[in-house]
């Protein structure tokens, strides 16, 4: 399975989504940001690849149906509700993260 996590720069949360996720169970990861300043921005390529996006805040979900409304039809969205708050691979942040995906893979 494909999991790919969206925050907005692609530096803390989503970043550290995909370091802790990458393997587990077999799942292919990849992360990506909403903004324009992202270290790696989200593309329509990301979308197409993804089986599961998860995206840690509403806006993001916001600015991925405004923006790739066609790509992420028949896809499974699930918002995890993780404020920006937290720095890469924060203790609090993993644990939010695992029990936030768990139940969905």
């Amino acid at each position: 399975m494909n999991l790919l996590f969206i925050c907005s720069r692609n530096k803390w949360r989503s970043l550290t989504a995909e370091t802790i996720f990458q393997g587990v169970g077999g799942h292919e990861v990849r992360s990506a940001g909403t903004e324009e300043n992202a270290r790696i921005k989200v593309t329509e390529g990301h979308i197409g690849w993804a089986d599961i996006i998860f995206a840690m805040e509403k806006k993001h979900v916001r600015r991925l149906h405004h923006k790739y409304s066609d790509a992420l039809i028949g896809k499974k969205l699930i918002c995890l509700h993780i404020p920006d708050e937290f720095e890469y691979m924060n203790e609090d942040l993993i644990g939010l993260l695992q029990s936030g995906v768990d139940s969905y893979i």
